[in-house]
């Protein structure tokens, strides 16, 4: 109750798709050194919404 739904376009989620897709490609030649870089690069791709975070991900 009272929870707000933003409305994500097709375009915005195929960008996160490719974005996710090309950050792997990235690891697979050039693996992280240490786990810091894997944890930033595991941060959720996502848009403001105010003050929270909008997830674009697909639930991986």
């Amino acid at each position: 109750m009272g929870e707000i739904i933003q409305f994500i376009s097709k375009s915005e989620r195929e960008r996160a798709r490719l974005i996710r897709e090309a950050r792997a490609m990235y690891d697979s030649i050039f693996p992280p050194a240490d786990s810091v870089s894997v944890q930033v690069d595991k941060a959720p791709v996502g848009l403001p919404f105010g003050r929270q975070l909008v997830s674009l991900s697909d639930g991986e």
